[in-house]
């Protein structure tokens, strides 16, 4: 009886502690919506480098995102090394004539890194797939302390240029779709306001 009475009374402990420790993340700060809430596009940039490491993890979560039936259908490649970056680039304006350098180098807002993904476009949720690595990451990354950009208008050079094409190395038939800088911000912008009017809900 002693016995069964310290059992229950243990119980009844861990129960209490649960039901604080559940009470305390309702009404406390929740880091996943204040990190999402925090996040900003930064197109300002330290010439600092993120190391190999903290990029491991961005990724490994970018991967772990949801995805069609597991297809997983992107592919991801990273340029870390601005040795590496400028040859892409001088590759993207030589093959885009109508654009100048800068123009080039400018719409990669001189990330110190750009991971660069492409998608299947035999699947018809390929884009979505991509999208929701391309959160991953971005949120990933914030929380560690790196900033991050979303870019479409290197996509227009890289497709025109079959040598920055072929650096990259996707596979055949994928095809480049998004660009994230990454890096450690060198500015801290505002908010944007929000247009709550396209949300609604159906009665």
């Amino acid at each position: 009886m002693k016995l069964y009475s310290i059992i229950a009374a243990g119980v009844a402990l861990i129960a209490a502690a649960s039901c604080c420790q559940q009470a305390e993340q309702t009404t406390g700060e929740n880091q996943v919506i204040e990190n999402i809430m925090s996040r900003r596009s930064i197109r300002k940039y330290k010439p600092v480098a993120v190391s190999r490491d903290t990029l491991q993890t961005i990724l490994e979560c970018g991967i772990n995102a949801p995805n069609g039936m597991n297809k997983q259908s992107w592919e991801v490649r990273i340029v870390d090394n601005p040795a590496v970056m400028e040859e892409i680039q001088t590759m993207m304006t030589t093959s885009n004539p109508e654009a100048k350098p800068e123009m080039v180098k400018g719409c990669f807002r001189d990330a110190p890194v750009m991971v660069f993904i492409a998608n299947d476009p035999s699947y018809d949720c390929s884009p979505i797939d991509c999208g929701l690595l391309s959160e991953n990451i971005m949120l990933s990354a914030w929380s560690l302390g790196v900033g991050s950009v979303c870019l479409g208008s290197p996509i227009r050079f890289l497709v025109n240029s079959p040598e920055a094409m072929a650096k990259l190395g996707f596979s055949e038939g994928y095809t480049p779709i998004i660009c994230i800088g990454l890096g450690y911000a060198a500015e801290s912008p505002e908010a944007k306001p929000r247009d709550w009017s396209k949300v609604k809900y159906v009665e």
